[in-house]
């Protein structure tokens, strides 16, 4: 993409309505717009992002068995009455009337509609296990939204759900999502830990949210700071196999627990120098919740024996937008936003020191396509702006890789290859330069 073609709106002053860095990174970087209080416009540097993060969950899924489909963002009233939830979760619900009468609502989540889904159509126990899942936007009508896409109104988020024949099979779907989600997130260059947590409106009795570590967080959290050292599930686990090792792994051999379920006797018994109480950001919540749904709603299967029985059923959620902030928080400096390669919006800056000069720009149209070709996704400023401006610019949006080309070097025969992350420069032929990039 060049630059000169492309829409990007940086700002230099911070908006005051900004509190918090990713807030205030995603606004300077051109990313974002406030519509209205806790919505806002994606821009495309910020739409760029929000499709990488939302490819990496898919993927995720995809590979732990889950089946993608995508369901409505207005869902009707009687299905949540049919559950009892209509009237009891509260004020966040956006309630709407249509033109003939109905009672419909723009959905915070989809329990009642999967679950309505799911009854309409599987008769048989042979038709499980099954997990269904989709990224969608959704609306919550917080009170007080802020801190940017953190605590939004509107959102996008997946959303899967499992179903299973007994309350065994259910919780091995449990751990299939768990695992799913350390995968998930340490993709995108995230250390999410799993804290046992409140199942809040949603219900059952097992649930855990998935917390990055933040001194911007909403929450305080106290862990075992061994927690921090536990390896990431690779690409090649066996989620046909037994996972129940995995997840005891993260969930019992070191305290981990939101301030909602802390228990200080408990965490007194972590050694003194590996306790941590901290703040973070949840990105994600998984659920077991059995029959909670499927028993009201009638969600019935035949089970081996020929008698019917309501399914097992759990939730796991993933905050797609609220991911882009968290990533933030956890990944900036002074200078901007530093971009894990995963979900960066580009993969290179590749910058003109001299647009117009014809051998600075032939050596950038040769490195423009050769750096397109290695799927590294670049980013042309080909702009008359001044070099200052530009690096200060790249710094602000923080691709991983800057390529900087101007006549000085060209007539050494070096050009200037920087690591955002770390700020190492390194003066090397361009060929040089493309196969660092590229490894």
């Amino acid at each position: 993409m060049r630059l000169s073609r492309y829409f990007l709106p940086l700002l230099k002053e911070t908006p005051s309505e900004a509190q918090i860095v990713s807030h205030r990174l995603m606004l300077r970087a051109g990313m974002l717009r406030q519509e209205a209080a806790g919505i806002y416009a994606w821009l495309p540097l910020g739409h760029r992002v929000l499709r990488k993060i939302e490819e990496i969950v898919r993927q995720e899924m995809d590979r732990a068995g889950a089946v993608e489909l995508l369901m409505p963002t207005l869902q009707l009233a009687d299905l949540w009455r049919e559950s009892g939830r209509y009237d009891d979760y509260g004020a966040e619900m956006l309630r709407i009337t249509d033109r003939h009468e109905r009672d419909l609502l723009y959905g915070p989540t989809n329990e009642e509609m999967i679950t309505e889904i799911f009854r309409a159509y599987v008769r048989s126990y042979k038709a499980l296990p099954l997990n269904l899942y989709h990224i969608q936007w959704k609306f919550r009508d917080e009170q007080r939204p802020r801190f940017g896409v953190m605590r939004g109104r509107e959102f996008l988020m997946k959303d899967a759900y499992s179903f299973d024949l007994d309350e065994a099979a259910g919780k091995a779907a449990y751990n299939r999502m768990f695992v799913a989600y350390l995968r998930t997130f340490a993709r995108m260059g995230l250390k999410a830990i799993p804290m046992q947590a409140e199942s809040g409106p949603i219900g059952g009795e097992l649930s855990h949210e998935f917390i990055v570590l933040a001194q911007t967080g909403e929450s305080a959290v106290y862990l075992d700071r061994r927690i921090l050292e536990l390896p990431t599930p690779g690409e090649d686990v066996d989620y046909g196999g037994d996972l129940e090792p995995i997840v005891a792994d993260w969930t019992g051999r070191y305290y981990a627990a939101t301030e909602d379920v802390h228990d200080p006797e408990r965490f007194a018994q972590t050694a003194e120098t590996d306790r941590v109480t901290a703040r973070g950001i949840e990105v994600g919540q998984t659920f077991f919740f059995g029959d909670k749904y499927s028993r009201p709603m009638k969600a019935l299967v035949s089970g081996p024996d020929g008698v019917d029985r309501p399914v097992q059923m759990g939730s796991y959620g993933i905050g797609v937008s609220r991911l882009l902030g968290a990533i933030i928080e956890a990944s900036h400096d002074d200078s901007g936003i530093i971009w894990p390669d995963a979900v960066a919006p580009f993969g290179v800056g590749l910058i003109s020191l001299r647009p117009g000069e014809v051998a600075v720009d032939a050596a950038c149209e040769e490195a423009y396509a050769a750096l397109t070709a290695l799927g590294k996704e670049p980013l042309y400023d080909d702009t008359d702006d001044r070099p200052g401006a530009k690096f200060a610019a790249m710094d602000l949006i923080g691709l991983p890789w800057q390529l900087i080309i101007g006549p000085r070097g060209l007539a050494e025969g070096t050009v200037e290859l920087k690591r955002r992350a770390t700020g190492e420069r390194q003066i090397v032929p361009l060929a040089k330069a493309l196969e660092i990039i590229g490894r």
